[in-house]
């Protein structure tokens, strides 16, 4: 009888050897490139009067501002479509002509054009119209408390930048340059009582350094150079905002 020939046995591999191979497949699992997971944009409310809508060319100045220092994950939202401002821009916004503040809220406007936009940053400069008709400040300042809680009840994350207005002194309407200095003086009391670590509502001095000589056509809406002052002061605080 032949002997008997042992079956072949495939050699065994040295456990160093295990542990090379597996370290080399996950660094080149590492090393595969993988589609980019696109972030959400951020959504910006512009709210206001004409000085936000008409043609509210600051608007598109700033969404200029932001996309040229890297700020390209933004959308600025909202039931009104933009206005020619001499390129294109992002330019939907909640800008309306002739609206008051204290109207905005006695009539419950802003929840349906929050459910239809759900901004994360608003940008309000509200109360010129107010002003005029000689609205007080303690009644503007209760028409804010009431819109910055519509905005929570939508998004309760929401950062809520409000300015203190720019002056104004039309012809029909002496005192109002006062009152628009009394409103101002009232807002950051009244935001630091509103403002929240979970929402927080940031003043922006729109006030300071306007002048409605120079800045403005008509003692209330900005000209050019008032339109880029406006632009240039939200712009730290958006950008803050975003980071």
């Amino acid at each position: 009888m032949s002997p008997r020939t042992a079956p072949l046995r495939a050699p065994a591999r040295h456990p160093l050897l295990r542990t090379a191979a597996l370290a080399a497949f996950l660094l080149l699992a590492l090393l595969i490139p993988r589609p980019a997971q696109s972030a959400e944009p951020v959504r910006i409310m512009p709210l206001g009067d004409s000085i936000t809508g008409s043609p509210g060319c600051w608007r598109a100045l700033l969404w200029q501002d932001l996309q040229a220092a890297g700020h390209t994950e933004v959308d600025f939202v909202g039931t009104q479509a933009p206005q020619g401002c001499g390129f294109a821009y992002d330019g939907e916004h909640e800008g309306h002509g002739g609206i008051l503040a204290t109207n905005m809220a006695d009539r419950n406007q802003l929840p349906a054009w929050l459910a239809r936009t759900s901004p994360d940053i608003v940008l309000m400069h509200l109360g010129t119209n107010d002003v005029w008709s000689n609205r007080s400040t303690d009644a503007v300042l209760a028409a804010y408390t009431t819109l910055v809680g519509q905005m929570r009840a939508e998004n309760p994350h929401v950062t809520v930048l409000a300015a203190q207005i720019i002056p104004m002194a039309p012809t029909s309407c002496s005192a109002c340059a006062q009152r628009v200095v009394d409103l101002n003086a009232a807002i950051p009391g009244w935001a630091a009582g509103l403002s929240t670590e979970r929402s927080p509502v940031v003043v922006v001095d729109q006030w300071t350094g306007f002048s409605t000589a120079t800045d403005t056509g008509d003692g209330v809406h900005p000209n050019d150079s008032g339109t880029r002052k406006i632009a240039d002061r939200w712009f730290p605080a958006v950008a803050a905002a975003l980071s």
